[in-house]
């Protein structure tokens, strides 16, 4: 398979870009290889392949990385995908938000609103999806307010605990490879 975050840069074999990600190759196997655990794994477990893109086109539409959300939107039936768009456009926030237990950090707290997904979402999405997008978002804008609670709903809605790390290392995988597309793509346009 040809490498993701290359394809979404729009790295040609050879080019000058081609070459700097070479000087990496670890961390560019590695993307990879985190890419096809995650979306292409010999076994999907209880998470299945549309779910799986569908929580990614959600993180790429939070993060504001139009070509990496077209790219897993796409791999979507065309009611889900319209379905995660409006979430998106709903959920965009800025961030991150949250509280640090009382500490030296606590100066950093900073208040921001929570989300949940709307009553139409939820009958297009489904309880798992649902689940699984509130806690992104959460993830996403407010990491340090993570808590049992939280996990709990995705139990709820029917997610194992294997399932539970697998959502989170998508939103974790997601938000770095968003990171290198964008970085790519300015120094690409400096080449």
């Amino acid at each position: 398979m040809t490498d993701v975050i290359d394809s979404l840069v729009g790295i040609a074999p050879g080019s000058k870009l081609d070459a700097i990600r070479a000087q990496r190759s670890e961390a560019r196997k590695h993307a990879q290889a985190s890419y096809t655990s995650l979306f292409e794994p010999k076994e999907l477990g209880g998470i299945g392949a549309e779910e799986r893109h569908a929580i990614a086109a959600f993180v790429a539409g939070l993060h504001g990385e139009a070509k990496t959300d077209a790219f897993y939107a796409a791999k979507l039936p065309a009611n889900l995908r319209a379905a995660v768009a409006t979430e998106v456009a709903a959920a965009r926030s800025k961030g991150p938000y949250g509280r640090f237990p009382k500490g030296p950090l606590s100066v950093e707290d900073a208040p921001g609103p929570s989300w949940q997904v709307s009553d139409a979402g939820r009958a297009a999405l489904g309880p798992r999806l649902t689940a699984a997008f509130e806690h992104t978002h959460m993830l996403v804008f407010h990491p340090r307010d993570a808590s049992a609670a939280s996990l709990q709903s995705l139990l709820d809605a029917g997610w194992t605990t294997t399932d539970i790390v697998t959502v989170s290392q998508l939103v974790s995988f997601l938000s770095y490879q968003i990171r290198v597309v964008s970085g790519l793509t300015v120094l690409a346009s400096t080449l």
